[in-house]
């Protein structure tokens, strides 16, 4: 494709890969952080305008919606008429869809795209893109999905790829937490981890969580729980869209107990214990170390 200008705000763990994987694809990428950070083969902008302006394509990785709204405001007055606006982070619906609302009055094109990998993932350039939008906002995004994905799915309207990143992030946290109690349950029943993993990986409790991303150390391909828990994904991450999930099933009346249950169990685990820090699968030392009564 034609070589694009391409602005990109939010240069964390996930975004300073994502954007170096766009220059090193020969696009002309300018990123902005808050705080300061900066990306290989990016060219650092002083703020959000000199990251923007006469940009092709804004992609944004932000912490949360209200950031989303703010940074929005202010990129959509300096780009240009036409240009794609993409938002990767993960924020409520709400949110997405009034960015798409204020794109859409400033003549951009947006599309509300989170992703799926982890840091492992946008390194990689192996993410999956969860994309809502219009039909045409989706086609120009799409061979820039290919360059930092594997895969990109255009879930709907405005709005949808949120909705799609948060109800798998539902049910991620969840079966965390089930796998997390099996392997605690088996430990107290004498099953060998390993031995429960060979039954397990090929039978009905066959997940991402147990076959991909097993929480047991030594057991299953290589995962944070193999390097003490450092975080591929960190508990406080899933905190925070487990809330998101909440915050959705309230607005839209849905009943999701589990969901609930693993928001209020992440909580006291980031909050109350010693989740912060630690890679969402940590949950195991937790489980294992409690009983019934504790």
């Amino acid at each position: 494709m034609t070589p694009l200008k391409i602005g990109f705000i939010g240069l964390g763990n996930m975004g300073a890969p994502m954007a170096s994987n766009l220059a090193a694809a020969g696009h002309s990428v300018t990123g902005f952080d808050v705080a300061g950070t900066t990306a290989k083969d990016v060219t650092v902008a002083a703020d959000i305008s000199g990251a923007v302006r006469d940009a092709d394509v804004v992609i944004t990785m932000l912490p949360n919606g209200s950031i989303l709204r703010q940074v929005a405001a202010q990129a959509f007055t300096d780009m240009q008429e036409g240009a794609l606006f993409i938002d990767c982070s993960t924020v409520d619906v709400e949110s997405a869809r009034n960015t798409a609302e204020a794109a859409e009055k400033a003549g951009l094109f947006a599309v509300d795209a989170p992703v799926s990998g982890g840091i492992g993932g946008a390194s990689g350039g192996t993410l999956t893109f969860m994309a809502g939008g219009t039909v045409d906002g989706f086609a120009k995004a799409s061979p820039l999905f290919d360059i930092m994905g594997q895969k990109a799915v255009h879930c709907g309207e405005a709005g949808a790829g949120q909705a799609a990143k948060i109800c798998n992030n539902m049910i991620l946290g969840a079966t965390m937490i089930a796998t997390c109690e099996a392997f605690a349950l088996a430990d107290k029943l004498g099953l060998e981890r390993q031995k429960m993993f060979d039954v397990v990986s090929t039978s009905s409790g066959y997940s991402w969580s147990m076959n991909a991303y097993c929480p047991a150390p030594g057991v299953g391909p290589t995962s944070p729980a193999d390097n003490d828990y450092t975080p591929g994904f960190a508990a406080e991450l899933m905190l925070k869209d487990l809330g998101l999930s909440q915050q959705a099933a309230e607005a839209a009346n849905a009943d999701t107990p589990m969901g609930a249950l693993a928001l209020a169990l992440y909580r006291q685990f980031v909050e109350d214990e010693d989740g912060k820090g630690r890679d969402f699968s940590a949950m195991l030392p937790r489980l294992a170390a409690r009983n019934r009564e504790s």
